[in-house]
């Protein structure tokens, strides 16, 4: 076989597997952004429940705060600690803010917090994990799961786009079901700055 033949089909083979090499392979991984962040204002804590027929609340929450701290040698061991004050919600409505804020549903006068503590953490792939919980909103405690996954880092920053489902009976503010779905659907994009 000709030498150039033999030289160009190497460049080719090259080529191929420079192509198909992994993108995993050079993609950045919770291990690698290990460090202790404060959750940033600049994050967005949205939140939605669903309505027979279609439509429902859609809002935020204005006012957070949080600290989480990535293991960098085991995820399992990293941490959370996250609060929300329910009388910060947002909808765009002041009649639906209201009402949330109120005894039936947050009961904010007498409960100014929600608070999220980790019990464990499972990574799922090199930059995903399920957080496992406790939720504490209005006197009542249950464990609640997120699903957080890495989407943008800096030097000294970070930004993890978190999902989530809870059942609000779990905290007595099941006012409005079956009309209103007992499932609140959280969509996140927590930024934190290393600290």
């Amino acid at each position: 076989m000709p030498t150039h033949f033999i030289a160009a089909a190497a460049r080719l083979g090259i080529a191929i597997a420079l192509a198909f090499t992994p993108l995993a392979a050079n993609a950045d991984t919770l291990s690698q952004v290990a460090g202790s962040y404060k959750i940033q204002p600049s994050s967005r804590i949205g939140f939605s429940v669903g309505q027979v027929g279609g439509g429902g609340i859609n809002g935020d929450f204005k006012k957070f705060s949080g600290i989480f701290k990535l293991n960098p040698a085991d995820i399992g061991r990293s941490t959370i600690s996250f609060t929300l004050y329910p009388e910060s919600v947002s909808t765009g409505q002041a009649r639906i803010e209201n009402f949330l804020r109120s005894d039936a549903v947050f009961d904010s006068a007498n409960f100014p917090t929600i608070t999220f503590k980790s019990t464990q953490i499972t990574q799922t792939s090199p930059n995903t994990a399920d957080v496992a919980g406790m939720l504490t909103a209005r006197g009542k405690t249950s464990q609640a799961t997120f699903q957080a996954s890495l989407s943008d880092h800096g030097k000294n920053s970070i930004t993890f786009h978190v999902e989530g489902k809870i059942l609000r009976s779990r905290y007595g503010m099941d006012v409005g079901t079956p009309i209103y779905s007992n499932v609140v659907q959280f969509d996140m994009l927590i930024q934190g700055q290393r600290s």
